[in-house]
């Protein structure tokens, strides 16, 4: 049993409750609505982010119906924002099943993700704490300006740390701050434990993005899912990004021409592959998340009761160690 695995079954209960709180929610009494939503209910995924909502709110009680709200809010704006993404990057496959817009177009697929969002904001309005509400608000915002940046670096060829680290804070980490902080602001938290679990939230969000990148640099059958897609966008990750900022790496000149090429072929998605796993890349982008989950480990140890994160670190030490 993998430790997320350990913490579900802890919190099963709670988590019966809010998948019944969201298909509830997402009942729209329209045939085609109901058939997609149907659909897509199947593969609830992991999970991971109501999960860090209610791990938050457990330190400090039990989970109340405002804790569910929060968390199916920050679930359903989750997968809103897969669903639009899917749109945005034609992709066919979502956790092993074919895409909204695989089965229905387009036009169904940026519907159903608009209901999403709505059912998201009802939600937090639901709580009745206005700081859950503005929480859901500011993430929508930065979910978007997230996707935004990272499309234009990808056309504008930015090839930096600091813009890479900026965009999967905005596109994931973000997610993971608002899971902390709604689920402290269900319970009434202290402003204190509220940040510093916040704080970790974040950089458990830039390790789950880190370690998502590392999948595209290996061959699909060995990862379970279609890989390169990042590359094909034009989208540099940490892994080769790392490499081709080297100058030492070997043919530095002529990989960073390669990666600079709009449109890639097959071909060249599997040299770039190769050569971010060949020189260092992912080595690098694990002892990255190292240093993620050492600082995260840090904060911890300041909370009034450490012990109370140690579900949390655990959840680090799966992200870090899954491998689809």
């Amino acid at each position: 049993m993998t430790s997320l695995q350990s913490i579900k079954a802890v919190i099963a209960p709670d988590l019966a409750r809010l998948n019944d709180l969201i298909r509830s929610r997402l009942a729209a009494d329209n045939p085609l609505m109901d058939k997609v939503i149907d659909s897509y209910l199947t593969t609830k995924g992991k999970q991971i982010r109501p999960i860090i909502v209610m791990l938050c709110a457990r330190m400090f009680g039990p989970v109340t119906q405002r804790v569910l709200n929060a968390a199916a809010a920050v679930e359903l704006l989750h997968n809103a924002s897969l669903i639009h993404d899917d749109v945005v990057d034609e992709s066919k496959l979502r956790r092993n099943q074919p895409t909204i817009n695989a089965v229905w177009d387009n036009h169904i697929a940026v519907l159903v993700g608009d209901f999403f969002v709505s059912t998201a904001l009802q939600l937090a309005i639901a709580t009745g704490d206005i700081r859950i509400i503005d929480a859901i608000g500011r993430l929508g915002k930065l979910l978007s300006l997230g996707e935004i940046d990272q499309i234009y670096n990808a056309r504008a060829h930015t090839l930096t740390e600091e813009a890479y680290f900026k965009i999967i804070n905005f596109k994931t980490a973000s997610l993971f701050v608002a899971c902390a902080q709604v689920g402290c602001h269900a319970v009434d938290a202290d402003a204190d434990t509220t940040a510093k679990l916040s704080e970790i939230a974040e950089l458990l969000g830039l390790c789950f993005q880190i370690r998502d990148d590392v999948f595209d640099y290996f061959e699909a059958d060995k990862v379970g899912k279609p890989t390169g897609n990042d590359l094909r966008e034009g989208k540099i990750t940490l892994p080769l990004l790392h490499v081709l900022l080297d100058p030492s790496a070997p043919d530095h000149d002529t990989m960073n021409a390669l990666a600079a090429i709009e449109e890639l072929d097959e071909d060249q998605i599997a040299t770039l592959q190769r050569y971010a796993r060949d020189n260092g890349g992912i080595e690098y982008a694990y002892a990255t998340m190292g240093r993620l989950r050492e600082r995260a480990a840090e904060i911890a140890a300041t909370l009034p009761d450490p012990a109370k994160a140690d579900p949390l670190m655990q959840i680090f030490d799966y992200i870090i160690a899954r491998d689809y």
